[in-house]
This record gives structure tokens, C-alpha cells and sequence, in this order.
């Protein structure tokens, strides 16, 4: 192998190793790393180079498979595959492949950078897309021209959408005026959505509407709400099964967007204070939830300045995780439980990490499987103090 690759080389063949976080499996060629997406675990492969920037760590596209994992399926969409769209990562592998995938990133995450041994399933939810296709019902597209597609994996190019529309989405995409470049968000399934450009509101209300444990709720079309239709079920119960409020008990929902687990903890008679960065989200909080109280703020600059006793603390932070100085926050509020949801198992790994240190454990993490054929997974944490702390 020349000392000089270039992207677009053809390596190989290699054999395919363990799954990682991102949505590629590490494979090893002459010392160095390759992350191979479009793989699977014990296949041989070749493999064609797309960065090739790092002089020890590589990344490409598996497109040939000399002998294939019996869990390998085609995909059912046309552009899921290597050069193509880069978000669905796990198409070419059976649902229950996908989900022992996960379980594994999860379970590595934990275990490097928690020193936490976790040894739970990523559960299946299904409702009403059993196969794990025509779930996600917010979606971003790009449009140049009368082209209206997805980007490509790690890049801004547009790979243009077959007819039958994008696979994983509840949807079909919209066809925007052909002069027009840029791109466009969807909220909503069927005929019923919303449709911006570039930042325009052109079809259906800003406002929508969604049901979750019990509630309306309100919500922005280009705003924040679970994409699958059962997630803000599914994670309301896992954190009320895991907190389990008593009436009379106070409680900080961080991170809070609309309200949904504010909403569901004061219906079980918890004083609750939800805190918001997004000013839009909280004036729609404060209609969704009128028993409690809301305040605009980036969490990090109000945790030091809540007074109060804290019995429950429900956290669901971006991707990058609350951090050490949020969770050094909470923890100072000495909640007697803390449910950490989160959609990256490495940020949430980390943060575990950060509440071990002051004395706080986890009693219980789960993992679902909210969104099929990709890469990501949602975690709920249930954090309490040491016995001995």
C-alpha cells in the first residue's frame, strides 16, 4: 500500500472489525485505522478512501463485500449506500442487528469514558412503523433547481431523492419553484405538515399541535419535538418510571423545550420550574403547561442562581451533553433522583461520569431504538446518590 493514499482510492481487502460510535465499523489495513461505513462486523471488504487526512486514522465506504454477514439485507432505499445519502447508516442490516449495534456503541461508550459495565438491551418501538421505515416526521432537505435531495455523508452536496420519496420519512418531500436554492424543513406526516424555507413559512401552520402522555402540547413547526411518533411517550414513562414523583415534590425540568416532561410530572402533583435557552419554546411551555413556571435561560446561567430545594431534576440536553459545570450545578442542589435523557450515549457517558465523581450513580439506564436505520439511539439515565456518599 502506497504511503501516499488519496481520497478515492481502493483499499483492501480488509476485514471488518467492531462497530463504533458514528455509524462505521473499524477495520485495519498496515496499522492503520479505517472507519468503514456500510459494513458489518466479520465482513471482508474492499473499501474505497474518503478522508484520508489523518495520517494514521482513515475513513471510507465498503463497495465490495467479499463475504458477507448473514445479518446483511438490501436496502430499501435506492441512495442508501456508499457516495450517497449520508443519513441512514444502518439500511444494509436486519432491525435486530441494528438495535445489538447500538446496544454495543452504548455499552462501550459507557464502559471508556464512565468506567460503567452496562449490560441492557436497546429496546424496539415501534407503534405504527413496525419495519423501522416511514417513522421520522421532522425532516431537512436541500433543494437547487428542482432538485430536492439529502446531504451526502460528512458533506454539503445534494444526492437527489428517488420518487418514492426518503424511506425513514412520514412524508414525501415537497417539490419547491425551480428557481428556488436552499433548504427546507418539514414538520408533520401525510398530507398534514408544515413546510419552511429558508426560513419562510410556504405550507401549513407555524404552530403544531402533538399529543403526548395526556397532553396537547404546542409546538413550532421549525421548533424542537421528538421525530418519532412514539418517543415522547416512550420517554415520559421511562423517566416517570424511573423518578417516580410523589405528590407535593419539587422539580426542575432543564433543558425543557415545550414542556413535555414538566407537563407530565406536574400531573403527578410535583411543583415544577422548567428553564429553556429558546425564548419561542417557553412562551409556548407556559401555554402547554400552566402549573408551573418557566423561565428563559440558558441552564448553565441559572442553575447558580436557583434558590430552593430540589427533590427531582429531569435534564435532556442538545447532543454535546449538559456538561461538567450543569451537572456540578445539579448536583449541589442534592435532588434525591435525577433523569438524564439523552440522544448521545458519549456525552451521556461523560456527564455519568462527572455525577460519580460528587457521589451520584446510576440506578438504571435504558436504551430505544427511536430511530430506526441510523446510527443514533436515545438513553434515559435514572441517577441517585450513593448509599455510602
Amino acid at each position: 500500500m502506497s504511503d501516499s493514499p488519496r481520497h478515492g482510492d481502493l483499499v483492501g481487502p480488509v476485514t471488518v472489525g467492531p462497530v463504533a460510535h458514528g455509524g462505521h465499523c473499524v477495520a485495519r489495513l498496515d496499522g492503520r485505522v479505517i472507519f468503514v461505513r456500510h459494513a458489518l462486523p466479520g465482513e471482508v471488504v474492499h473499501v474505497r478512501l474518503t478522508d484520508v487526512s489523518k495520517p494514521r486514522l482513515w475513513r471510507g465506504d465498503a463497495v465490495e463485500v467479499l463475504v458477507a454477514s448473514p445479518e446483511r439485507v438490501t436496502p430499501r432505499c435506492p441512495i442508501a449506500g456508499p457516495g450517497l445519502c449520508g443519513g441512514c447508516d444502518w439500511q444494509h442490516a436486519t432491525l435486530p442487528t441494528q438495535r445489538e449495534l447500538k446496544r454495543s456503541v452504548v455499552a462501550e461508550q459507557l464502559s471508556r469514558l464512565a468506567g460503567m459495565e452496562w449490560s441492557g438491551a436497546v429496546e424496539a418501538v415501534d407503534g405504527p412503523v413496525p419495519e423501522g421505515y416511514g417513522w421520522r416526521t421532522r425532516m431537512r432537505y436541500l433543494a437547487d433547481r428542482g432538485r430536492v435531495g439529502m446531504r451526502a455523508h460528512r458533506s454539503h452536496d445534494l444526492v437527489e431523492l428517488p420518487d418514492s420519496g426518503c424511506a425513514i420519512s412520514a412524508s414525501l418531500a415537497p417539490l419547491p419553484p425551480d428557481d428556488f436554492i436552499g433548504e427546507i424543513a418539514v414538520a408533520g406526516s401525510g398530507s398534514d405538515v408544515s413546510v419552511i424555507a429558508e426560513g419562510d413559512l410556504v405550507v401549513g401552520p407555524a404552530i403544531r399541535t402533538e399529543r403526548a402522555a395526556g397532553r396537547t402540547y404546542e409546538v413550532a413547526a421549525d421548533g424542537f419535538w421528538q421525530v418519532h411518533p412514539e418517543a415522547a411517550d416512550t420517554l415520559v414513562a421511562a423517566v416517570l418510571d424511573g423518578v417516580a414523583p410523589r405528590a407535593g415534590e419539587r422539580g426542575l425540568d432543564l433543558y425543557c423545550g415545550v414542556g413535555l416532561f414538566a407537563g407530565a410530572l406536574a400531573d403527578r402533583g410535583v411543583t415544577v420550574h422548567g428553564v429553556e435557552s429558546w425564548a419561542p419554546a417557553i412562551d409556548l411551555a407556559r401555554t402547554n403547561v400552566r402549573e408551573a413556571a418557566f423561565t428563559a435561560s440558558r441552564v448553565d446561567r441559572y442553575l447558580p442562581r436557583h434558590r430552593g430545594s430540589v427533590d427531582i431534576v429531569v435534564l435532556d440536553p442538545p447532543r454535546t451533553g449538559a456538561g461538567a459545570d450543569v451537572v456540578n450545578h445539579i448536583v449541589r442542589l442534592e435532588p434525591r433522583v435525577v433523569a438524564y435523557v439523552a440522544c448521545d450515549p458519549a456525552a451521556l457517558a461523560r456527564d455519568l461520569a462527572t455525577f460519580a465523581q460528587s457521589g451520584y450513580e446510576p440506578t438504571s439506564i435504558r436504551a430505544f431504538d427511536l430511530f430506526p436505520q441510523t446510527h443514533h439511539v436515545e438513553c434515559v439515565a435514572v441517577v441517585q446518590p450513593r448509599a455510602s456518599a
